[in-house]
């Protein structure tokens, strides 16, 4: 065997033992083939919702309470039940209030600018203060004892239920010296210009401008703070049919603004729905233009 040939040989064998310790090392070192993807998984830490106490006080008369009214996001309707420090707190504010003649207790609803506000009221805070009030009326303190108020609040976080924990805020203040003369004013700014609603008696929702929300805030308002106010809902219709047929489509319009109404917080023993048909029109009944403006329903104080 020549030389060459001898380091040929050498050559094959070292590379084959090479390959031989190579794949039995990897083997027992437990190594592998394959190149695994470290997963790295990050939770979202979602921030915290915010919670607002009922909480108010007036010289020596305080309370305070980490539980509020709640509502979902989006609503003007308060979650049930209430806590017991809800109730014995709405317990010692009437107690106060009927002590203390000259007080009223001022409700401020909070609101965020993107919920959607099916309300008939400007806002969803107004909206959510005149449910508190409703039910503290409902609780034996006057609708004359209470203020209600809309404040627009972006730093309010909801549940990751959607819920909005306590969105109210409370204070106890003096009632105003004028407010005679105020409630005369607003008397006869809404009825030298009423609510004046058009729409079909089968219109399954009532779509308000920014106006109308307005009035029914004041109507609302004057409602709350003059006793035995009431307000009266007229339907009308156009002249085409029957005239009794008319009158009871007026009423019908009468009767669905007044539950309009009332599901937005006002007092249905307040409301009085009534029809006068084709009798009142306020237009011309011989054009399409007149005949739509005579079906009207008209929203306004007796």
């Amino acid at each position: 065997m020549t030389k060459k040939t001898i380091y040929l040989l050498g050559i094959i064998i070292t590379i084959l033992l090479g390959t031989y310790f190579f794949i039995t090392c990897c083997s027992c070192c437990g190594a592998s083939s394959e190149i695994t993807e470290t997963e790295i998984i990050i939770e979202e830490t979602l921030p915290e919702a915010t919670a607002y106490p009922f909480k108010f006080s007036d010289g020596s008369f305080a309370y305070e309470s980490n539980d509020n009214f709640n509502f979902n996001r989006s609503s003007s309707s308060i979650l049930m039940p209430l806590s017991t420090s809800i109730t014995e707190g709405i317990t010692s504010t009437k107690s106060y209030l009927e002590q203390n003649t000259g007080k009223v207790f001022d409700i401020t609803g909070f609101y965020k600018s993107d919920e959607a506000n099916k309300s008939a009221f400007p806002n969803l805070g107004i909206a959510r203060a005149n449910a508190i009030k409703n039910h503290l009326v409902a609780q034996g303190i006057p609708s004359s004892s209470l203020n209600i108020l809309g404040e627009l609040n972006d730093d309010m976080i909801s549940s990751p239920e959607n819920v909005f924990l306590g969105p109210a805020s409370y204070a106890i203040s003096n009632e105003h010296e004028d407010l005679e003369d105020e409630m005369k004013a607003l008397y006869n700014k809404i009825k030298a210009d009423p609510l004046v609603l058009n729409f079909n008696t089968g219109q399954a929702s009532i779509n308000l401008t920014s106006e109308e929300r307005q009035k029914i805030v004041a109507i609302s308002k004057y409602l709350d703070k003059v006793a035995n106010a009431s307000c009266s809902v007229v339907g009308h219709t156009d002249s085409q049919g029957n005239r009794i047929t008319n009158i009871g489509l007026g009423q019908e319009r009468a009767d669905f603004a007044k539950q309009y109404l009332i599901d937005n917080g006002i007092m249905a023993s307040k409301i009085i729905a009534t029809s006068k048909g084709p009798d009142t029109p306020i237009s011309d009944n011989n054009t399409e233009e007149g005949r739509s403006q005579n079906r009207r329903t008209v929203i306004t104080l007796n």
